[in-house]
């Protein structure tokens, strides 16, 4: 879509969708759980993501390390069914209300949010495992 044609007025209070990526064609996805609002991961998608995205209701996203799209869970079968997209007001970021069907870290955590950065800490580095 060519987004030059959109008066702002029109992009951050109308009713047309005109996702703005960025000059490497993604823009960030923020996915939360839609039950509890815990943020799960942050993660980017391109226009092919986010059509997958909308058309499948399985989060897809562009894999920046992989140079591929990926559905998360393709490979675990834990994926995230999407409830409810949101779009910010300049339209280059995205919301996601999610279920997820388990873990949604690699790691086998239930967020990739889960280490709290110490603030006490002497060196100010360290990590701690989040209360959440």
């Amino acid at each position: 879509m060519d987004r030059t044609s959109i008066a702002q007025e029109e992009l951050e209070q109308g009713s047309r969708f005109a996702p703005r990526f960025d000059e490497a064609g993604l823009m960030p996805a923020i996915v939360v759980d839609a039950d509890s609002g815990d943020v799960l991961v942050l993660a980017w998608m391109n226009a092919e993501a986010l059509e997958r995205t909308r058309t499948s209701g399985r989060v897809t996203f562009w894999s920046r390390s992989r140079g591929r799209l990926w559905t998360k869970g393709e490979t675990s079968g834990n994926f995230l069914e999407v409830e409810e997209m949101l779009v910010d007001c300049d339209q280059d970021a995205l919301l996601i209300r999610s279920r997820p069907h388990g873990p949604t870290c690699h790691t086998g955590a239930r967020s990739c949010f889960y280490r709290r950065i110490d603030p006490a800490a002497e060196d100010g580095n360290a990590l701690s495992p989040s209360q959440g």
